[in-house]
């Protein structure tokens, strides 16, 4: 189903029954100004009716309003939206939901007892709804690919937090059925569009040249990727009441409930997912590499040890985390990730850039330079700017409208997973490998190769 057409039909549909019902009418008929559209609110044919799956902290920020989803109020308090349905295999939550988006309708329509918004413990009901035109998607890190490609076969919109895709053949089968289908996707890698607009600023004074010929890159966030360890556990914890623990784990090995279900099970990933996501992002958005050139990824073992501790004496053991991440680009530019302590530009990571006439520094909290003069000379009305808009959502729901690509849209979300994935193969093979984008592969590695993907468990096939 075309998403625009379907819209424009539904608006002529309603026009066309409103005069119908006017010349009909034997009586006046009293309705809010909200449902006409009046009183500056969006008439309810001109808002995009939403989903929103998963609902722990970061999914019922999005919803209601919280920390790090730079929505005040939420998505339910924009005139622009409608929910309609909110999804979890939590019972608690996904009610919760339920209730408090409803008593914000009755309040805000003045309907009493409104019940508009379901409630879910199966997405694939969510996806199944025509009258739902998009889903934000806030879920464990290995349903995070998996989902947002079906919800693009179903025809939704999709807004997806990261990890965005624990494999990189995941990442693949994202971005072409988002082109197959014509579906907007926006990576929840907000920086490019958050914070004052710091990191936008970074990546525009390194790609004018601001500190000479960009020769370095620090990243203070390890890669990572899914590399499972054998379960051994013989700990047995009740699964708890309301909670679908077979439908958390999904495609995941089966395991019983261990007393744990955040974002991810322990002990089957190595490095992070967590935060790298955005400050590689920022990092390939001002490196700007060939998208088809070759990339080689140097490990360096037991460089210093993630406690801080004293470092390893060369050769001795150590997890594979405590190594060091070299990233080779073709232009020249080599990008480190490192676990040294003592991030020296805030504790959520961020990236210094080094040139040949200077350093750029940022994070969330600061951007600095050395000299001071970088940060201090404006930008030149001739000098290349990086894409910029008013925030993350609100980039994501006007693409919605228009059909344009989002400022993280799948295909640059995937590129800076893949330089995520490869770094993290290359710390679970605690060696160097050579990644070819242009194949999807790597250069002469089939043991690297055979982490590209992973067999998901039935009956869940993607």
């Amino acid at each position: 189903m075309n998403l625009t057409n379907s819209k424009i039909n539904r608006r002529h549909f309603l026009r066309r029954g409103a005069v119908a019902l006017g010349a009909a009418a034997v009586g006046p008929m009293i309705v809010p100004a909200s449902v006409l559209g009046r009183a500056g609110a969006q008439a309810p044919s001109e808002r995009i009716a939403m989903g929103f799956i998963g609902l722990g902290g970061q999914g019922t920020g999005h919803l209601l309003g919280g920390a790090w989803t730079y929505v005040a109020g939420g998505y339910i308090s924009r005139p622009d939206v409608q929910v309609q349905a909110v999804c979890d295999v939590r019972k608690e939550r996904r009610e919760s939901a339920q209730q408090r988006c409803n008593e914000y309708y009755a309040t805000k329509l003045g309907q009493a007892g409104y019940n508009g918004v379901r409630a879910y413990e199966d997405f694939l009901e969510v996806l199944a709804r025509p009258d739902i035109d998009a889903v934000l998607l806030a879920l464990p890190y290995h349903w995070a690919a998996p989902m947002a490609t079906m919800a693009a076969q179903a025809g939704k919109d999709v807004y997806c937090e990261k990890p965005i895709a624990i494999m990189v053949n995941q990442g693949r089968n994202l971005v072409e059925t988002c082109r197959r289908f014509g579906r907007v996707y926006q990576a929840g890698m907000q920086q490019r569009s958050e914070y004052g607009g710091k990191f936008r600023i970074a990546c525009e004074m390194v790609r004018n040249g601001r500190i000479g010929q960009l020769k370095e890159v620090y990243a203070y966030r390890q890669p990572g990727v899914f590399f499972p360890t054998e379960w051994t556990s013989d700990r047995s914890v009740p699964v708890p009441a309301g909670f679908d623990w077979d439908r958390w784990l999904g495609p995941l090995p089966w395991r019983p409930f261990g007393g744990e279900a955040g974002h991810a099970i322990s002990g089957i990933y190595i490095g992070d997912l967590n935060w790298s996501p955005h400050h590689y992002d920022i990092i390939q958005w001002t490196v700007n590499p060939d998208p088809t050139a070759l990339v080689e990824v140097e490990y360096e073992k037991n460089a210093v040890p993630a406690s801080g501790a004293a470092a390893y004496p060369n050769g001795a053991a150590g997890r594979p985390e405590d190594g060091n991440v070299h990233y080779h680009y073709a232009n020249g530019v080599v990008v480190h990730s490192t676990s040294y302590p003592g991030e020296p530009i805030g504790n959520v990571g961020g990236a210094v850039f080094v040139g040949t006439e200077g350093r750029i520094a940022v994070d969330r909290v600061n951007l600095v330079s050395y000299p001071e003069r970088i940060l201090k000379e404006p930008l030149r009305p001739t000098d290349a700017r990086a894409e910029r808009n008013s925030g993350h959502s609100d980039n994501f729901l006007e693409c919605v409208r228009s059909r344009r690509p989002t400022i993280c849209n799948p295909a640059t979300a995937v590129y800076t997973m893949n330089a995520i994935l490869i770094g993290g193969i290359a710390m679970a093979l605690q060696r160097a490998v050579k990644w070819d984008p242009a194949k999807g592969q790597f250069q002469g590695d089939p043991a690297a190769d055979r982490l590209l993907a992973y067999t998901p468990r039935p009956p869940w096939r993607f």
